[in-house]
């Protein structure tokens, strides 16, 4: 099962916390061969997807990663490849996933590139609306302020294409810095955004959800700083162990098919309160922090799924 990871640099893995890390050590773990490269090394030639792709020991420790050197190979001689290069969601980035579309379909690609550029995290909640807190996307300045007025509380302002909470703001009708604040955001309306009405529980806390193929296999309640409104590990949020309720499991069940559907095998979902508030497909993590707190191994069983998959191509 030899596996090539199109992600970051190896010297920007924070190890302690990392998602690829995980999955990297998981497959070292069986045995399968493990290289690495970043997304500017693929290259299109002859119309076959290839790649500068470094060879990469994967342990724990003090060095977690002894790379060998470097080699120029086709993708289309790999079982697996995944596309684990975190966000930002830019025309970098989607031009990447048109070069692994390229890849014959005995190469399984994770997630699938042309459903992880077709759905943007945030976007893609849209597709099911009864799951959603009342929402707006707009880049007009009185179209905003009006959604603002007719909000029963407060309302959140959100890029559409940001990650770990960049640029995540909470307002309300009559706030007198709202104007500027939509202009700021939007870039005096040059810029689509994001506005949705204020989800209370997010006091509780945002719950990361990790579905396998479609399954709910591992959950943690992210709370925020107290002086933050943001739920993300990157602002500073706190980790809890937390029950898989009712509304989340029903959640889960009307999503799965469509993932699945979509090759999109390990996702995570963000919940605050009754409401889907994101669907993470390009570069999801948690897997160490649920497996801490839930005393689970998420890294097996994503990697017992793309096992399960690559036999299933034959």
């Amino acid at each position: 099962m030899k596996t090539l990871f199109v992600m970051d640099p190896l010297d920007r893995i924070n190890v302690a916390g990392d998602s690829t890390y995980m999955l990297m050590l998981e497959a070292r773990r069986r045995g399968w061969p493990v290289w690495m490269c970043t997304p500017d090394a693929l290259f299109v030639q002859g119309a076959e997807t290839w790649g500068r792709l470094t060879p990469v020991e994967v342990q724990r420790g003090p060095v977690p990663f002894v790379p060998g050197p470097a080699e120029e190979l086709p993708l289309s001689g790999f079982d697996v490849v995944w596309m684990r290069k975190d966000p930002p969601f830019d025309m970098a980035y989607i031009f990447s996933t048109y070069l692994l579309s390229q890849l014959p379909p005995r190469v399984l690609v994770l997630n699938r590139p042309d459903s992880i550029r077709s759905n943007n995290e945030k976007l893609f909640t849209l597709r099911f609306p009864q799951l959603i807190t009342p929402t707006l996307i707009s880049r007009e300045v009185k179209r905003i302020k009006q959604f603002a007025a007719d909000a029963p509380e407060r309302v959140v302002l959100k890029p559409w294409d940001g990650n770990g909470g960049r640029g995540v703001l909470v307002t309300r009708h009559g706030d007198p810095n709202l104007g500027s604040m939509i202009e700021l955001l939007t870039g005096e309306e040059r810029h689509f955004i994001i506005a949705q009405h204020y989800i209370p529980e997010i006091t509780k806390g945002d719950k990361r959800i990790i579905l396998v193929d479609g399954e709910p296999r591992g959950w943690m309640l992210r709370v925020p700083n107290p002086s933050d409104n943001r739920g993300n590990m990157h602002a500073g949020a706190t980790v809890e162990a937390c029950p898989l309720s009712a509304r989340d499991q029903e959640v889960c069940a009307s999503i799965g098919p469509v993932l699945r559907e979509l090759g999109l095998l390990f996702v995570g979902i963000d919940m605050i309160g009754d409401f889907l508030t994101e669907i993470n497909v390009t570069s999801p993590t948690g897997i160490q922090e649920i497996n801490r707190l839930m005393g689970t191994q998420l890294e097996v069983e994503v990697t017992d799924a793309v096992l399960a998959r690559v036999q299933a191509l034959g």
